[in-house]
């Protein structure tokens, strides 16, 4: 993972991705994040959105704090998933706030903004549906 992160910085998006490919598909959570973050900026990959929401949502669903938060967003804006879904939204933002850890306070802050921002527009239906998936949670190993 180190030599990828040393390569992406490089912008060596090639080598980045024949490390973190593999990763992700064989089930690494921070590899398959990674990669969906290149496919989000069409770094090394044709930019596609619905292949960056792939890859957050495997990672999110193992619990992986970043991709719950990307996918979170992406939920929140309607962009590479099915029509925009605020009760997705608000369930992966607030499991990214709850799962970052404290070496990630500013993602974690914004998380926490951006769940509150979401939060405004939504209903108590939502609400209560959005918090009662967030108790029902269990990451896939």
């Amino acid at each position: 993972m180190k030599s990828a992160a040393g390569a992406y910085e490089r912008r060596d998006f090639a080598t980045a991705i024949a490390v973190w490919r593999p990763l992700a598909e064989s089930g690494n959570a921070e590899a398959q994040t990674l990669l969906g973050a290149m496919y989000w900026s069409g770094e090394g990959v044709p930019r596609d959105h619905k292949e960056a929401a792939k890859w957050y949502l495997r990672a999110a669903e193992k619990g992986y704090a970043r991709a719950q938060n990307d996918i979170g967003f992406m939920y929140g804006f309607g962009e590479g998933v099915p029509p925009k879904d605020d009760v997705q939204a608000y369930k992966w933002l607030s499991l990214a706030v709850l799962n970052y850890s404290a070496k990630n306070w500013e993602r974690r802050d914004q998380a926490v903004k951006d769940r509150a921002s979401l939060r405004a527009r939504m209903t108590p239906a939502q609400i209560a549906d959005a918090e009662r998936q967030i108790r029902d949670f269990r990451p896939i190993p």
